[in-house]
């Protein structure tokens, strides 16, 4: 844990005519610098999950995830740090050479278990798959796909510790919901908070969102009386993991002006998303808002690598 110092997170003002114009102020959290290979809310999630793990007396981690995961190469990395063995039950069958993200998890020591698509989707919390699993690599530590439990949203939120600012709205990008909740928790419902999922049709993810709320709260015993936040659903680009010309080329250029990279399948989504909104139309006029960088910048070398695109 004390390689990684949370205190040393930079919030940057981001400069644009058209948020001069509203009298927009915008800032990026830039959480995706905690650290080089556990970035952003990845760490935010494992961090008290290796506690908690740590406590218990558990000597490895298991956890669950696509080839292309960012939560599969952290968790790799949170488990070398921490000295934990690690365990990804990777969704799909394997195809070597191993991609970016696969062979990242593996350098820092992941062991990987192949199910089918069908099985990954429909088995993969059951009980008896869970025990076929404690017979075969030895009791661990189970974090669920995307990280995202009460110990995760204890340390999502940590994540206001770093605004210096007063601000109106603050935003993140969702897969799994964990994120969100800890921003939520840790906010009085004077300020705003929206959620811009990935996945098309994310609207499930409210009630996924209000579960990991009441979750947090029986296990910390903290208060769940928050109706400060929504989801805005319109920036999914088709779904998890698709892209376009239009967002590749505004990732490219928010780079090229601000200096700050983002990943194509999350905030990369969100700040086209925030952008859109606050061009056309009149919402976030006169506002303060902070946007959570939430990393996964190395998911960019797969589409790189299966597409052929080019980032900047």
């Amino acid at each position: 844990m004390n390689k990684i110092d949370e205190k040393k997170i930079p919030l940057v003002e981001v400069f644009e005519d058209f948020l001069t114009e509203k009298n927009i102020q915008l800032h990026v959290l830039r959480e995706d610098l905690i650290h080089p290979e556990i970035s952003g809310n990845k760490w935010r999630k494992l961090k008290y999950n290796c506690i908690e793990a740590t406590e218990k007396g558990y000597s490895q981690l298991l956890t669950f995830g696509g080839a292309y995961s960012n939560h599969i190469a952290a968790t790799a990395a949170a488990g070398k740090a921490f000295g934990f063995n690690t365990i990804g039950i990777i969704r799909g069958e394997e195809t070597l050479p191993l991609n970016n993200t696969l062979q990242i998890a593996a350098k820092n020591g992941m062991n990987f278990k192949y199910v089918s698509r069908q099985f990954y989707r429909t088995e993969k919390y059951l009980d008896t798959f869970l025990q076929e699993l404690e017979n075969e690599f030895g009791k661990y530590y189970l974090v669920p796909e995307g990280g995202s439990n009460a110990f995760a949203v204890k340390g999502c939120t940590e994540i206001i510790n770093n605004i210096i600012i007063d601000f109106d709205v603050i935003t993140c990008a969702n897969g799994t919901g964990g994120t969100i909740a800890g921003i939520i928790a840790s906010l009085d419902n004077s300020k705003e908070v929206i959620g811009f999922p990935a996945l098309k049709g994310g609207d499930f993810l409210k009630n996924e969102i209000q579960r990991l709320l009441n979750e947090y709260a029986i296990k910390f015993e903290k208060k769940n009386q928050h109706n400060n936040w929504s989801l805005n659903t319109d920036y999914h680009f088709g779904g998890y993991g698709k892209i376009n010309n239009e967002l590749i080329a505004f990732v490219n250029d928010f780079k090229q002006k601000h200096h700050i990279p983002l990943d194509l399948i999350y905030t990369g989504k969100m700040l086209f998303g925030i952008y859109h909104i606050a061009k056309t139309t009149d919402y976030f006029n006169g506002k303060r808002i902070v946007v959570v960088h939430t990393g996964g910048l190395q998911g960019n070398k797969g589409f790189v690598e299966r597409l052929g695109i080019e980032l900047k």
